[in-house]
């Protein structure tokens, strides 16, 4: 049991870029399939799929290289914890790393990049950055 499972699906998509596999699963829940279609949809993993082979269901995140090998995705880094909460308002949300990093944040309409927060002018919860 993980006291912070954003955090842990977080942790096992850092590694498993790092160790070059092509694939990586962690256990499903409806939070963690919604971060991993905006990881998708921001281009970081190629595709997103559920596992239901065993009792307890799992995603499977298939991840993406450029034509070197090397990991598209540079960073991936936990903003809000349950230690200490970060929520910002739609006016405070600000380009990160000039435009080129992604923050995921949860709003009352559901998981949203900021970009797309900022454009419905709503607040939430930052729950992390990606670039």
């Amino acid at each position: 049991m993980h006291s912070d499972p954003i955090s842990d699906l977080l942790t096992r998509v850092r590694n498993a870029y790092r160790a070059k596999h092509a694939t990586v699963d962690v256990p499903h829940s409806k939070i963690k399939e919604g971060i991993a279609g905006l990881l998708r949809s921001e281009g970081v993993v190629a595709d997103v799929e559920v596992v239901r082979e065993t009792a307890f269901p799992t995603l499977r995140l298939h991840l993406r290289y450029d034509s070197k090998r090397r990991p598209v995705l540079r960073q991936l880094k936990r903003i809000s914890r349950p230690g200490l909460r970060v929520y910002k308002a739609a006016r405070e949300l600000r380009p990160v790393r000039s435009g080129m990093a992604t923050q995921i944040v949860s709003t009352n309409q559901g998981l949203m990049t900021d970009r797309e927060a900022r454009k419905r002018r709503i607040g939430g919860e930052i729950l992390c950055e990606i670039w």
